[in-house]
């Protein structure tokens, strides 16, 4: 076992770790961090009702929340008082789960060498969760009772309440999933994002590029999700080679235009009218 900070060698020694995160790794970092305030932003959105004129502060006050815990994160990571990170280099999937691998060497005692082979990729992540979840506590329930006057006394904190689930799940997963995340997450953040686009744009009866322009909303949430397939590319693509690479950017849009280009043709009642005309 390794003290924190090091990694054996591919002599089994431990080696101190000296280097610094590449893109790939502030890529994932930058998705772990994304996941708690996409929810909260989700769930404030969810409870705060048409009533509520709440939402906008609440969610600006979620990214507050999230950028200091974020930043505050990476200044106490070693080295300290730095917005950079001494990292160990991510070799490969077993470095995530070093506890799977203590050997026996008289199949009787086990020896116990868990360490973390990623840091701090592994920890940092869990730090990051305490901190959005502190500054949750100490800043949103003021900020709530005193502006969500539109809502009911037991609907004001439902948001808060959501993140109270929400956070152990999410720590959860990094403990279990960490691994896996880190070479899925391009993907399921591609695969998510344009799921949950279409689920929008349908439920919102989105048809038409006039739909959009009505309603500011619906503009935001569709820039939010370009931004998402954006993150996404850059991730599966890592920018190796920006003259192959950039170019995949302006596939951006394409989903979104596919849907407003199709959508008068999957119409539901006209699809069912064009049916029943037929027999």
């Amino acid at each position: 076992v390794c003290p924190r900070g090091q990694r054996t060698d591919d002599n089994k020694i431990c080696r101190e770790c000296v280097g610094s995160p590449d893109l790939y790794d502030w890529l994932y970092l930058g998705f772990m961090a994304m996941l708690p305030l996409v929810l909260h932003w989700f769930f404030i959105e969810w409870y705060s009702g048409k009533k509520s004129s709440s939402a906008l502060l609440q969610h600006v006050t979620a990214l507050f929340e999230c950028s200091i815990a974020a930043v505050v994160t990476v200044l106490i990571s070693d080295p300290v008082g730095s917005l950079q990170i001494r990292s160990c280099k991510v070799k490969k999937l077993s470095d995530w789960y070093t506890m799977l691998y203590n050997p026996s060497p008289d199949y009787i005692t086990t020896v116990h060498c868990t360490h973390e082979a990623v840091y701090p990729l592994y920890t940092i992540v869990f730090i990051y969760y305490a901190f959005c979840l502190v500054l949750m506590m100490l800043l949103r329930p003021l900020l709530v009772k005193k502006i969500a006057c539109g809502l009911g006394k037991s609907d004001r904190f439902k948001s808060i309440y959501a993140a109270l689930y929400f956070f152990p799940i999410l720590t959860v997963l990094q403990a279990v999933g960490g691994g896996l995340l880190y070479y899925a997450f391009p993907y399921i953040l591609v695969v998510v994002s344009l799921f949950t686009l279409s689920v929008y744009m349908s439920a919102s009866d989105v048809e038409s590029f006039k739909d959009l322009l009505i309603r500011k909303k619906r503009l935001v949430v569709l820039f939010s999700h370009w931004l998402l397939h954006a993150y996404g590319i850059i991730s599966i693509s890592k920018l190796d080679k920006l003259e192959q690479d950039l170019p995949l950017l302006a596939l951006v849009p394409a989903p979104a235009l596919f849907y407003l280009l199709t959508a008068k043709y999957t119409e539901p009642s006209r699809i069912l009218s064009e049916g029943g005309n037929g027999h």
